[in-house]
This record gives structure tokens, C-alpha cells and sequence, in this order.
């Protein structure tokens, strides 16, 4: 291998190394989407069941009726 090409390869080589992870990659980014997706489903359950409805209604309806 030429010189050049080797100090250009070791040049490049410690750019990617100091640049460390920049993101996510494809199937980490999937992983995420899936995990919010199921925790959004879990929180919409929560919030839309009988009880945690009715106690939301409660706040907004005292909210609305300060006396001024």
C-alpha cells in the first residue's frame, strides 16, 4: 500500500473515531419509534379509562367555575 493512501486511511480512520456516535442507526431508530408508539397506547388507555376521565372532567369543571 502506497504511503499516501495509508495516512490518508489513519487520517480518516481517527475522524470517524473522535466523531463517536452520532445518531442512531436504522434498527435503533425503529426500537425507539416501536417503544413510544406502545407507551403513547399506554398512556391513551390510562388517560381514556373511567375513573381518570371522570377525575380530568372534575379539574376542567372547577377550572371553568372560579368565581371571578
Amino acid at each position: 500500500m502506497c504511503r499516501t493512501v495509508r495516512v490518508r486511511v489513519r487520517a480518516w480512520m481517527r475522524g470517524l473515531a473522535a466523531r463517536g456516535d452520532a445518531g442512531m442507526v436504522t434498527s435503533e431508530y425503529a426500537v425507539g419509534v416501536i417503544a413510544a408508539v406502545a407507551f403513547a397506547a399506554v398512556l391513551y388507555k390510562v388517560v381514556t379509562s373511567g375513573q381518570v376521565s371522570a377525575e380530568l372532567q372534575g379539574i376542567v369543571g372547577r377550572a371553568l367555575n372560579v368565581p371571578t
